[in-house]
């Protein structure tokens, strides 16, 4: 299988919103909410600052302890609503136990809603209407079409650990003229057949080795969007060794989706950007 890694498509992304920022008289900016000490999400928040950083985005970070009171981020989510220096906010996920994680990210302004995670943004992009669109499906998209395969009419499944996951990115496939449908990974077992009949597989669990070569169809486009760290390993959900006599393409995990994310991240910040200016 030939590799779809993620660095080239980000990079072209982000060069792109490098000329645009600099172009502008005032910049972007993005407010990030990390809670706790996890070390994957401090890592995940380090690149986004940097990148950000790069490309002359203003970056605006919020740390806070793992025993803040939830009174104490809303409060502060309230602020980064009303502040015109922010035009994106993001809450950094996963959150630790004892904090309603919906409750929270429903508190951000849906236009400064930059992940596309808020309830208003998920029902709009469902029903075909504009609004601020789900970065990580977003950057899924982005990869499959690095392909440069023809995709119009193409059979697609989508493996989650979610229906709304499922749903939202079946729509955006959809859009491209992909059939595409998604299943739940606790079902995996009794549907193999949908799997191999597909020309694009599309998983996003957390499960190392929940697909294996023997399970795709030769030829297939295959975005791995899971990971999951097994000592000092980081795994995807497709056993890699089982998939490399295919044709077909394969993001590399890691290296693959996770560029691709911070690069949609920051083009969703400059979208809310431009449409926070023109209300203004």
């Amino acid at each position: 299988m030939k590799l779809l890694y993620g660095k080239p498509v980000a990079e072209k992304i982000l060069s792109r919103l490098k000329r645009d920022i600099s172009l502008c008289d005032s910049k972007p900016g993005l407010a990030v909410i990390l809670v706790g000490n996890d070390k994957a999400s401090h890592l995940y928040v380090n690149l986004k600052e940097k990148t950000a950083v790069e490309i002359g985005m203003n970056f605006f970070r919020h740390d806070l302890r793992d025993d803040v009171a939830q009174e104490e981020i809303l409060q502060l989510i309230e602020k980064l609503n009303a502040d015109e220096k922010v035009h994106g906010i993001i809450v950094q996920l996963p959150l630790p136990q004892g904090f309603d994680t919906q409750k929270i990210i429903s508190n951000i302004d849906p236009k400064k809603d930059a992940d596309g995670f808020h309830p208003t943004n998920t029902e709009l992009f469902l029903q075909g209407k504009f609004g601020i669109a789900p970065v990580f499906p977003r950057a899924i998209l982005q990869l499959i079409a690095s392909s440069r395969e023809d995709l119009k009419d193409k059979k697609a499944v989508v493996v989650a650990n979610s229906d709304e996951f499922g749903k939202i990115m079946s729509a955006m496939l959809k859009r491209e003229n992909i059939i595409a449908s998604y299943i739940l990974s606790g079902n995996i077992s009794s549907q193999l057949g949908q799997i191999g009949d597909s020309d694009i597989v599309v998983s996003a669990v957390g499960s190392p080795g929940l697909l294996r070569g023997e399970m795709l169809k030769n030829g297939s486009i295959v975005i791995d969007g899971g990971i999951e760290k097994v000592g000092d390993k980081v795994f995807g959900d497709v056993d890699f060794g089982s998939v490399k006599a295919l044709d077909g393409f394969i993001t590399p995990v890691p290296g693959g989706v996770g560029p691709v994310t911070i690069a949609c991240l920051l083009e969703n910040v400059y979208l809310a950007f431009e449409a926070q200016q023109k209300e203004k």
